[in-house]
């Protein structure tokens, strides 16, 4: 096994205490000797073909939020409300999947599951490859595969709980964020390379939307069963994630999390779509509307670095302080009809979005490291620690992702109810203060537990 460049001494091998089937049994990035002789090139590997496997997951979950934008021209009758269906049930699916996914790394291993999920994306790049072309089915079986997307969305979840087992709590933000901005700029990827791809040589061919991902599902698949490992740490049984859901902590994350993912991922579903349907610019959401969840996406790793500085809370706290900000921006634009406004104000509410997605996950595994150390802080207990850490990173994960479906829904509601989408944006602003006031007196008001230990 390689961990840089060079090929490791036998000694450094029988420390990694391999295994059949490329599990590993002794793995201890908290120890620096280990770290800098073997860990970090093998979790270095591990995280780079875990990025490549999130990011095709990522990619064909979103494949609908820019596909609906063409379905009119070919040959479907879609209202808007029936559009923004269609990109917010798979989001919904996605979160609903994150919670057996969040399990399927302790029970089949971190590599066998990325292989299998992997395998499974092949499922909805068939069914929208076959549906787009069949307007006769009508809406509610388009709909229904539509639905299968959400494979892509559980990808993440058991993504971050299986790399959260291989790096030291020193380096996890970054790691963490790594993972996930890779994933994330799928969503980017998929928004600017599917409208070119559909008209390659003329016409409109939408098949090849899914069609295109189906070799790249197969590559991830064969690369993760190839180059990743499995950790013996990581495959314990399914209490700890139980466990997780006792502490109070985990549920507050949830909710800040569905406003800082559910919005990246609940905007980066929508944001063509309104393009189109407020400012009436198909032309502006299939050319553009891609840099949003691009610049979300490269914004998370940052989000992470940063908090790995100066706290995780007050990355946080920031984040929703714009994100107030760009929600009141976009709403002023609706008013005044200006799109370019819009626009930036959107992309203000990504960038936000994309450091409060890092900066969340940061603060998750240091609340749990808080944990184990004021309960005694023995290997036992901190190893405890982590893998309930993992499951919460999971459950976490599911329950922000509900902001992707939720978020286009709301949007939805309000076209359909008031004619226009400011009253969606008005709960917005509201919201984004309230998780504002959770997350200072949860982990920041002076004198508290959480903020004299630097969450």
């Amino acid at each position: 096994m390689t961990t840089t460049s060079e090929q490791p001494t036998v000694s450094e091998e029988e420390s990694l205490d391999r295994r059949p089937g490329r599990w590993i049994g002794h793995w201890a990035p908290e120890d620096p000797g280990f770290w800098l002789r073997t860990g970090r090139g093998v979790a270095k590997r591990n995280l780079i073909w875990s990025i490549f496997a999130e990011h095709i997951g990522f990619s064909v979950w979103l494949l609908w939020s820019i596909v609906v934008v063409r379905l009119g021209d070919a040959g479907w009758g879609l209202t808007t409300s029936q559009a923004l269906w269609l990109t917010a049930v798979p989001s919904g699916v996605g979160a609903l999947l994150r919670l057996p996914y969040t399990f399927a790394v302790p029970i089949f291993g971190g590599r066998n599951w990325t292989v299998i999920s992997a395998l499974l994306l092949i499922v909805p790049c068939a069914g929208l490859a076959w549906a787009v072309e069949h307007p006769e089915i009508g809406f509610v079986p388009l709909l229904l595969i539509a639905a299968t997307a959400g494979f892509g969305g559980g990808n993440f979840a058991s993504s971050m709980a299986n790399i959260s087992f291989f790096y030291p709590e020193r380096e996890k933000g970054w790691a963490l964020g790594l993972n996930a901005a890779g994933g994330n700029i799928g969503v980017a990827v998929v928004q600017f390379v599917v409208p070119q791809v559909i008209v390659l040589g003329g016409g409109l061919a939408l098949a090849r939307a899914g069609l295109m991902y189906i070799p790249l599902a197969v590559i991830a698949a064969v690369c993760a069963y190839l180059f990743m490992d499995n950790l013996v740490e990581a495959k314990a049984d399914v209490r700890p994630v139980w466990s997780s859901l006792r502490h109070h902590d985990t549920w507050i994350m949830s909710l800040l999390y569905i406003g800082t993912f559910g919005s990246f991922i609940g905007y980066s579903a929508a944001f063509p779509t309104l393009l189109n349907s407020v400012f009436g610019r198909p032309d502006v959401a299939l050319a553009w509307a891609f840099l949003g969840a691009g610049v979300g996406s490269l914004c998370r790793p940052f989000g992470g670095r940063l908090s790995d500085l100066v706290g995780g809370a007050r990355v946080t706290v920031a984040s929703f302080v714009l994100m107030a900000v760009g929600a009141l921006g976009a709403l002023w634009s609706v008013e005044q009809r200006d799109m370019g406004l819009f626009f930036g104000a959107f992309l203000l509410l990504f960038v936000a979005t994309g450091v409060g997605n890092g900066s969340t996950y940061r603060m998750i595994s240091r609340i749990f490291q808080i944990k184990g150390e004021e309960r005694g802080g023995t290997p036992e207990v901190m190893l405890a620690m982590r893998r309930q850490a993992a499951g919460a990173l999971g459950i976490i994960s599911a329950v922000g992702a509900f902001g992707g479906f939720l978020v286009p829904i709301c949007y939805a509601w309000a076209r359909s109810t008031y004619g226009g989408i400011q009253p969606a944006l008005r709960f917005y602003v509201g919201f984004f203060l309230a998780l504002l006031v959770i997350t200072w007196v949860a982990y920041l008001r002076p004198g508290s537990q959480m903020a004299r230990a630097g969450v």
